[in-house]
């Protein structure tokens, strides 16, 4: 059990320890190929000397302008979806919830269309997406009743949001000129190209401010995976913990979209890839956070790398993962006669 002051309390298993320590040494290769492969790679004998501030001519360009922002956003991305499918998961007691479900994403397309269509040059086709996702959560928050406290009424709300944001979209796609269609399509699929180092400032300040608040209310999800009751009767606040769980989920995912787009699967699949690693209850946050990490930085490599797909948005990938993952999984489940 490892303790900070007095309120966190955060307990340490053998088989997290070891699964936290592969997921960062996998991601680290996966990192180093990232800035390595292709023609534009930096060559493996001199990346080194390139990481500690020796960087020059072609090697400073790929690691300074064009990959190595993009490998930033990318881990902080992955990091924030990860622990946003996590909270969400645990919140509303749905293994397979995201806050993809409940329509950010979707909103989030929205408004990135509608900057793109109707305010052109005036409003960043990033910041539209973000307004998107902000105001289909207000949407939902109201369509509900009570807020963020029901699970059930969230989904329902949230599935009936997202529809209407992806017609919205469609239209705006299927109306625009047939360059500005294409442009906005990479972004509303999910996209780490041309990232700069703004972004990755932006996400990881969204990672990091929200860090603590993560840790704080950790110990509260895991005492509500034993139920409402004996959380309410252990002091833990169950209503109230889901409800600034699921808040936390949308900050980090807002953070995620304004910086990569509405990327998919990403929050879905982290926390069920996590948890059934390790095999022990509770929402696996940090577990969570470095799945995602290494999940999307393995989906922009075959981006980067892959000729046969050169330059589909990383969001294509993502929706291969989480569709072959979710295929194993109804695949395992049959064979436990659960379905």
């Amino acid at each position: 059990m490892l303790t900070l002051g007095r309120t966190v309390a955060l307990p340490v298993h053998r088989v997290s320890l070891v699964t936290a320590c592969a997921l960062l040494v996998l991601t680290a290769v996966a990192a180093v190929a990232t800035l390595s492969l292709g023609r534009l790679g930096i060559p493996l004998a001199e990346l080194g000397s390139a990481l500690t501030g020796g960087a020059e001519g072609k090697n400073a360009f790929v690691l300074e302008r064009l990959r190595g922002p993009r490998l930033v956003v990318a881990l902080g991305t992955g990091c924030a979806l990860g622990v946003s499918g996590a909270l969400f998961q645990s919140a509303t007691r749905n293994p397979l919830g995201s806050p993809d479900v409940i329509g950010l994403g979707a909103g989030a397309g929205a408004g990135a269309a509608f900057a793109a269509l109707l305010l052109p040059g005036v409003v960043p086709v990033p910041v539209g997406a973000l307004l998107g996702a902000v105001l289909a959560m207000g949407l939902v928050y109201v369509s509900t009743g009570t807020g963020f406290r029901n699970p059930a009424r969230l989904v329902v709300a949230g599935i009936g949001v997202a529809a209407m944001c992806t017609a919205v979209t469609q239209y705006v796609v299927y109306a625009m000129e047939r360059d500005k269609a294409s442009t906005l399509s990479a972004y509303v699929n999910g996209s780490l190209s041309a990232r700069s180092w703004d972004d990755a400032t932006t996400i990881w300040v969204v990672v990091l401010c929200t860090a603590p608040l993560v840790a704080l209310i950790s110990r509260r999800l895991s005492i509500g995976e034993m139920g409402d009751d004996i959380a309410q009767g252990l002091g833990a606040g169950p209503r109230n913990t889901k409800t600034f769980a699921v808040v936390l989920a949308i900050v980090l995912s807002a953070g995620a979209v304004s910086v990569a787009g509405p990327i998919a699967f990403i929050a879905l699949t982290a926390p069920q890839i996590s948890q059934r690693i390790t095999r022990l209850p509770g929402p696996h946050l940090l577990l969570s956070s470095l799945t995602g990490a290494l999940l999307l930085v393995l989906a922009d490599l075959c981006a980067q790398q892959l000729p046969l797909f050169e330059n589909l948005p990383v969001g294509i990938y993502t929706m291969a993962i989480g569709g072959a993952y979710l295929g194993y999984l109804l695949m395992s489940e049959r064979r436990k006669g659960a379905l």
